[in-house]
């Protein structure tokens, strides 16, 4: 077992190291341990599984919701979110810091990822914060944490894929990540009032409080969001529509939106399916190296091998899932999210199955894995995003997320003490 485990690692690092896409680049070990270690007709086996990998039923939702969050990209509707929170905001401690982590919440229910959530919300919430006084690191600690909610609060992209890899219920997935997202933003919030109290530099002093009625009324800016989340949201919950139906109902929804508001030309609307295609091919493709490089050291009996390896050393589930952890923040460093996910489902599902862990709820502690990627340098792509919109250093942008990191590395363990956090609706679903 030795020798294969070291070709798989001297292979990721070179190819991973040189550039290679990533898709192929698991294709291509996948492909080469098989002919190194095995017998066995790999065009044949790779033809076979890119057609299984690719043509999946609940994989028609991903393009749906990659296409519906494109297009909510390009209309006014972060405009309308701000507008909407600004006044409520207010009454809090951070005051308006606050709108970039409900701000965040209301999309990530409509958008599915990480990055775009970031971006719509910051490109409003950036500029005018900085504009009435909020200290500039502040307003970026805050977009960087709170955005990466997109990859936990349903509908997730990263959560398809994984319920797809995994072979696990997606709706069970959506609806144990709704909880602990809504807890890890009441996190984040708590810190945002704990440290502009501690320090006072960080809200400017003088915003005016709205009295409850104006309140109210700036509050119906938020209805086309509410109204389209309940519609992709509360039609799946309900029963009356598989993820695949809520997909298609929320890009019928992104594009009503558009018309409404006006936003949508077309040719912003060829820009988002372009988009959408691309992002979709991107996925695409390394679901296919994903799906050969599983069934490859599955041949190898690579993941028997650790699971025995693991066992041997006496670590409980906590002590497992504490390593875990660890290593995630150390590839995120390295990898984007859905390649850590997929370049290790393979190894680490059975160990955490054998734990006593449940696969639903492993989805969800991986996407909060998944999420700290997203925020830890060189590579996070809600760093890149805010740094693009705040023109700074990406210095500057790191240290302001890193409060929000440590937030999330806590919440994960939370979750590995107290399952029940992402395992509760799942359950009263289930009856």
């Amino acid at each position: 077992m030795t020798p294969i485990l070291a070709f798989l690692g001297l292979a990721m690092l070179v190819l991973l190291g040189g550039g290679v896409w990533i898709g192929l680049a698991l294709l291509g070990i996948g492909a080469g341990a098989l002919e190194v270690f095995r017998d066995m007709p790999v065009v044949k086996l790779l033809g076979q599984l890119s057609w299984n990998a690719t043509t999946q039923a609940e994989l028609a939702s991903l393009p749906l919701f990659i296409l519906m969050a494109e297009i909510l990209f390009r209309t006014r509707l972060s405009d309308q979110i701000f507008a909407g929170l600004a006044p409520l905001a207010r009454r809090l401690p951070g005051q308006l810091l606050h709108v970039n982590v409900l701000g965040c919440t209301l999309f990530a229910a409509v958008s599915g990822s990480s990055a775009a959530t970031a971006a719509t919300v910051g490109r409003i919430t950036l500029p005018e914060l900085e504009r009435r006084g909020y200290a500039k690191s502040a307003a970026m600690g805050s977009l960087a944490g709170a955005g990466t909610l997109g990859f936990l609060i349903p509908p997730s992209i990263v959560m398809i894929v994984y319920g797809v890899l995994a072979e696990v219920s997606i709706i069970k997935l959506f609806m144990a990540g709704i909880l602990p997202g809504l807890l890890l933003a009441l996190g984040f919030m708590i810190w945002i009032g704990i440290h502009s109290r501690i320090n006072n530099r960080l809200v400017p002093s003088g915003e005016a409080v709205l009295t409850w009625r104006e309140t109210g009324r700036a509050l119906a800016n938020l209805g086309p969001v509410l109204v389209l989340i309940f519609a992709l949201i509360g039609s799946m919950y309900a029963g009356l529509a598989t993820p695949n139906e809520a997909a298609a109902v929320g890009v019928w929804g992104a594009l009503a939106l558009g018309a409404f508001q006006r936003s949508l030309s077309l040719a912003k609307l060829v820009d988002a399916l372009m988009a959408g295609v691309r992002t979709t091919s991107m996925i695409g493709l390394i679901l296919v190296g994903a799906a050969f490089l599983t069934t490859a050291v599955g041949y190898l009996g690579v993941p028997r091998a650790i699971v025995g390896a693991v066992s041997e050393w006496g670590l409980g589930p906590f002590a497992l899932i504490a390593m875990l952890l660890l290593i995630y923040i150390v590839l995120g460093m390295f990898l984007d999210g859905i390649s850590m996910i997929v370049m290790t489902l393979p190894l680490v599902l059975p160990l955490v199955v054998a734990a006593g862990y449940d696969p639903i709820w492993f989805g969800v502690f991986l996407v909060v894995a998944v999420e700290l990627a997203q925020v830890t340098p060189p590579v996070g792509m809600n760093l890149f995003v805010i740094q693009g919109l705040a023109k700074v250093p990406m210095g500057e942008v790191a240290q302001a997320a890193l409060p929000y990191f440590l937030i999330m590395i806590g919440f994960a363990l939370l979750l590995a003490v107290w399952p029940d956090l992402a395992m509760l609706l799942p359950r009263l679903a289930a009856g």
